[in-house]
């Protein structure tokens, strides 16, 4: 946890198919008079034509070079220090010029969600809190499957190609080492509920110390 002037600014990490945009949209709930401003990872994605390949010539989305990092961390230094932003919400399968330009708004509380959010380390340095969002991988692996074929139109054989060969070595090498600098862990199960209660008590803490 950082000490710092500015806006309190927190950090969702976990796995794909983990719940860190779900858990983003309650915490942006729960702080809704403060209009939290709300900062995703996956609109830095860099355009297919430049994303990394893997020995089979299957695009690998699940490296951190597949994200803008420069970009991506300028941005957000420019949202903490007060200043609005610019940025083109990414969607899968959709071409980079029909995507939505969204402003966001600076505020007094920042929530920053991403698979890197330890890895890239100049992020990490500006958040005054982090959560790291666990769950069973199978569990984490059929949320995916369902969320591919439903939203993307991916193969299931695609999926699980993917699974194996990127998100696994993704999480194994960028996200699992720096679970433990995480200052909670949301357990994305059957104890959701009292995490998450859990978490509000702490955020609520951390913003009145931060306010007063």
């Amino acid at each position: 946890m950082n000490e710092k002037k500015g806006p309190v600014v927190i950090g969702i990490c976990g796995g794909s198919g983990s719940g860190k945009t779900t858990l983003l949209r309650r915490v942006a709930e729960e702080f809704s008079q403060l209009n939290p401003a709300l900062f995703t990872m996956d609109n830095y994605y860099h355009p297919i034509e430049e994303q990394q390949l893997d020995e089979n010539g299957i695009v690998n989305f699940d490296l951190p070079t597949a994200l803008n990092e420069a970009q991506l961390t300028s941005d957000l230094r420019t949202l903490v220090s007060g200043k609005q932003i610019e940025v083109k919400e990414y969607f899968f399968n959709t071409t980079p010029v029909k995507n939505v330009l969204l402003t966001i708004q600076p505020s007094e509380l920042v929530l920053v969600e991403g698979l890197f959010l330890y890895h890239y380390q100049a992020v990490h340095s500006m958040l005054d809190y982090s959560v790291f969002v666990d769950v069973e991988h199978a569990i984490q692996l059929d949320r995916r499957i369902y969320r591919d074929q439903d939203n993307r139109g991916y193969k299931r054989s695609d999926i699980i190609y993917q699974w194996d060969n990127h998100v696994m070595p993704c999480y194994d090498s960028f996200i699992a080492p720096y679970v433990s600098m995480a200052d909670f862990h949301f357990r994305n199960d059957h104890r959701a509920e009292t995490d998450f209660n859990l978490l509000m008590d702490s955020l609520r803490g951390l913003i009145h110390t931060k306010q007063s």
